[in-house]
C-alpha cells in the first residue's frame, strides 16, 4: 500500500477509487482495509485526513486493483454498504477508472483555458471524454471542430437569459449525461435554476483579485494599485457568485516593470494551468467537499 500526492496522472486501468467521509472514530481504516482484503483487492494508493481526531470529520481516498476481486462491482458496493458504510454512517462512493467521466466545456470569447483543456485531453493527460463545447459566441468554433468535438452556439440576448439557459440544458441532455461541466472562461452568470438542473458539478476559473477587484478590467485596476502578485482560483460553482468551494489556486509575482498587457498575459497562463489541475483532480476523484471547503488528496 502506498500514499501519494500525485494528481496529474491518468487513472490506472482496471482500478477503482473509494471515497469516504464520516464522523471520525477508531477502526475506520482497519474496517475498510479488511473489507478490501477479504474480497481480494490490492490497495494501490491511500490517503486520509481528519478535521479533528476527537469528534471531527474523517476523509479517505483509496485506490485499489480490481483484478482478483471475488465479486463484481455492484455486489462489492452492496457488500460495502452493509459491512462498512452503514455501520460507520459513511457517505461514500466507488468510481471506476475504466469509465472516464463525460465533460462539457462552456466558453465565451477568451479561448486560452478552453484550448488548453482540449490540448491536454487530446494528449491523453485528462482522463475524460469531452463530448460538447457550448459557447455564447462563435469565436472558438473552428478550433473546437479541429479537435473533433461537437460545438454548439447558444447566444445570450439581453433580457432572454432564461431562454438561453433552457437551450443549453436541452443540449446538455441531448449530448449527455455529463459528469462534469467546466466553465472555461464562460462570462455569463448562471442562475440557480440552471445549476440545479445541470445534473453535474460545475467548475469555474477566475482571477484571484476577488473580492478586491470584482467586475470589469480587474488587471487595469490592479495595475493602478501596484499589486505584487496575481493569480487564479478554480472552484465549484454555487448559487452564491464566486463563493463555491475552492479546488486549486496559484500565484505569480509581478513588479512595477509589468504593464497591464503583461499582467493579462501572466494571468491567462495561471488561469489555464490552475483550471487544468482542478479538472484533473476532480476527474481522478481526489476532491471531497466538506461544508464550503474541499479536501484535495
Amino acid at each position: 500500500m502506498a500514499s501519494t500526492g500525485d494528481t496529474a496522472t491518468r487513472g490506472r486501468p482496471n482500478t477503482a477509487r473509494l471515497l469516504i467521509s464520516c464522523a471520525d472514530r477508531r477502526g475506520i481504516v482497519a474496517a475498510v482495509s479488511r473489507f478490501l482484503f477479504d474480497h481480494g483487492a490490492n490497495i494501490l494508493d491511500a490517503d486520509q485526513h481528519t478535521t479533528d481526531p476527537e469528534g471531527g470529520t474523517f476523509f479517505m481516498r483509496m485506490e485499489f486493483h480490481l483484478e482478483g476481486l471475488d465479486v463484481g462491482g455492484p455486489e462489492l458496493e452492496r457488500s460495502f454498504a452493509e459491512r462498512v458504510g452503514e455501520p460507520f454512517g459513511m457517505e461514500w462512493r466507488i468510481a471506476y477508472a475504466c469509465r472516464p467521466k463525460r465533460v462539457a466545456l462552456l466558453v465565451s470569447r477568451e479561448e486560452h483555458c478552453l484550448l488548453d483543456l482540449l490540448w491536454r485531453w487530446r494528449r491523453g493527460d485528462l482522463d475524460a471524454e469531452i463530448a460538447l463545447v457550448l459557447s455564447n459566441h462563435r469565436d472558438a468554433e473552428r478550433d473546437v471542430r479541429g479537435f473533433e468535438v461537437p460545438f454548439a452556439h447558444v447566444p445570450v440576448e439581453r433580457g432572454r437569459k432564461p431562454e438561453a439557459e433552457a437551450a443549453m440544458l436541452a443540449l446538455l441532455r441531448e449530448h449527455g449525461p455529463f459528469d462534469l461541466v467546466v466553465l472555461a472562461r464562460y462570462m455569463q452568470i448562471l442562475s440557480g435554476d440552471f445549476l440545479a438542473a445541470a445534473g453535474a458539478p460545475l467548475i469555474n476559473i477566475h482571477h484571484s483579485f476577488l473580492p478586491a477587484f470584482a467586475g470589469a478590467d480587474p488587471y487595469q485596476r490592479a495595475s493602478e494599485r501596484g499589486v505584487k502578485i496575481i493569480g487564479a482560483t478554480a472552484h465549484y460553482v454555487t448559487e452564491e457568485l464566486d463563493a463555491g468551494p475552492i479546488i486549486e489556486q496559484d500565484v505569480a509575482h509581478v513588479s512595477h516593470r509589468d504593464d497591464v498587457p503583461d499582467l493579462v498575459r501572466i494571468g491567462r497562463d495561471i488561469e489555464r494551468t490552475v483550471l487544468a489541475r482542478a479538472v484533473a483532480r476532480h476527474l481522478a476523484d481526489r476532491v471531497l467537499v466538506h461544508e464550503n471547503k474541499t479536501v484535495v488528496f
